[in-house]
C-alpha cells in the first residue's frame, strides 16, 4: 500500500491494541479511571526501567517509570507515570508534570520490518528500548499526522502474558487493592 500523501509506502496494516497516557501521579490516575470508568484492578504498578535507550539515532540514559495495564472493554490501556529527566519519547511529549494521550500499540509480526516501514513513511522512531528480558521495543513519532506516538512489539510471549493478565484480572477482582502486581 502507498501513503497518497507522501508517496512512500505505507507500514503494513496491525491492529491497535492500546491506548497509553502519561500522567503525573500512577496512583492517583488510577483511582480517578476507576471513578470514571468502573475499570479495575490495574495491574502492574512497581517501578522499573527501559534501558539501552536510543533516542533519536543516539544513546541516552534509561528512562525510569511505572506503569499499569487495565482492561476497557475490548481495549488495553495503559498508564505510565516517568520518574525520569529528559530525552525521550515521554518527554517529547509530556515536559514537567503535563499529562495526555501519548501513544496506540501494535504486536508486528516483523519487528523491525515494520519499524523499517514507518521510518520510510516519514515517521521517525524517537526512542528505543530493550526490556528487562531482552525483548526490543520502540515509539515511532506519528505526532506530525496523528497526534501521538505509535509503539512496536514485537510478537512476543511475555508482553501477550501481560495483555492477558490484564483481561483475565477483572474476572477475579473483589474491588480492592485497585493496582495489583503482575503474576
Amino acid at each position: 500500500m502507498t501513503d497518497s500523501k507522501s508517496g512512500m509506502r505505507a507500514p503494513r496494516r496491525c491492529a491497535i491494541v492500546q491506548n497509553a497516557y502519561v500522567v503525573r501521579d500512577l496512583d492517583d490516575a488510577c483511582k480517578r479511571f476507576h471513578r470514571l470508568y468502573g475499570v479495575g484492578p490495574f495491574v502492574g504498578g512497581s517501578q522499573f526501567e527501559l534501558n539501552d535507550h536510543i533516542y533519536r539515532g543516539r544513546p541516552a540514559n534509561a528512562v525510569s517509570l511505572r506503569g499499569v495495564f487495565v482492561q476497557v472493554g475490548t481495549l488495553n490501556v495503559e498508564l505510565l507515570q516517568i520518574l525520569s529527566s529528559p530525552p525521550s519519547s515521554f518527554h517529547d511529549m509530556f515536559v514537567s508534570g503535563k499529562e495526555g494521550f501519548h501513544h496506540v500499540a501494535e504486536f508486528c509480526d516483523d519487528y523491525e520490518q515494520q519499524k523499517a516501514a514507518w521510518v520510510a513513511a516519514g515517521y521517525p522512531v524517537a526512542s528505543e528500548f530493550t526490556l528487562s528480558w531482552g525483548v526490543r521495543i520502540c515509539y515511532i513519532d506519528a505526532r506530525s499526522d496523528f497526534g501521538h506516538m505509535i509503539e512496536l512489539y514485537p510478537q512476543d510471549p511475555v508482553i501477550r502474558d501481560m495483555y492477558r493478565q490484564a483481561r483475565e484480572a477483572p474476572y477475579h477482582w473483589r474491588g480492592e487493592p485497585l493496582i495489583i502486581p503482575w503474576a
